[in-house]
C-alpha cells in the first residue's frame, strides 16, 4: 500500500493566521490514518515537486487588496507550466482568511485552479470580517475532512 501526500500550502502571515494553520494541521493530525501523510509549506518553500507528488492539496491565503497573498500568487507562479499537465484532477481545498468578503481572492484561486483543471472537493472556506474563535473550528474541520477524505480513498 503506497503511502499518500496531503500538501498544505499555507500563507500565515500573522498570529491568527498562524492559528488558522495550526489549527487545520490539529484537525488532520488528530485523525487515525492508515495511509497518509501530511505535508505543511509555506509558500517560498513550494516547489513543482511538491505539488507534483502530492495525492491533494489545501491552499491558505490572506486576503490582500482582493486578491490572494502575492506569496501564494507566486507559487503558482514558479509551479503552473510544470504542474499543467500533470496534476489535472487533483484534489484541492483551500481556506481564505478575508478583513473583507474574499471574493476576489476565491475568484483568483479558482480561475488558475482550473486552469490547472484541479478537483474542488470542497467549497472554499472564506474567514470573513473581524477575527473570530470559529474560524479556527472550521480549520480543524476542513483539515479533518481532506485528509480523511484522502486516506479513505475517497478523493
Amino acid at each position: 500500500m503506497s503511502t499518500k501526500t496531503l500538501l498544505i500550502i499555507s500563507h500565515a502571515p500573522s498570529p491568527n493566521t498562524l492559528r488558522l494553520l495550526e489549527a487545520l494541521n490539529t484537525g488532520a493530525l488528530e485523525q487515525e490514518l492508515t495511509q497518509t501523510q501530511i505535508k505543511c509549506l509555506a509558500p517560498l518553500e513550494t516547489n513543482p515537486e511538491d505539488i507534483l507528488k502530492a495525492d491533494a492539496v489545501i491552499l491558505g491565503t490572506t486576503e490582500n487588496l482582493g486578491y490572494m497573498s502575492g506569496l501564494m500568487k507566486d507559487v503558482f507562479d514558479r509551479c503552473y507550466y510544470e504542474c499543467l499537465e500533470q496534476t489535472q484532477g487533483l484534489p484541492c481545498a483551500a481556506y481564505i482568511r478575508a478583513g473583507h468578503d474574499g471574493t476576489g481572492t476565491l475568484n483568483a484561486l479558482k480561475t488558475i485552479t482550473t486552469g490547472l483543471k484541479w478537483r474542488w472537493v470542497q467549497e472554499p472556506l472564506i474567514l470573513r470580517g473581524e477575527y473570530k474563535p470559529e474560524f479556527e473550528d472550521a480549520c480543524q474541520d476542513l483539515g479533518a475532512a481532506m485528509v480523511c477524505a484522502l486516506d479513505q480513498g475517497i478523493i
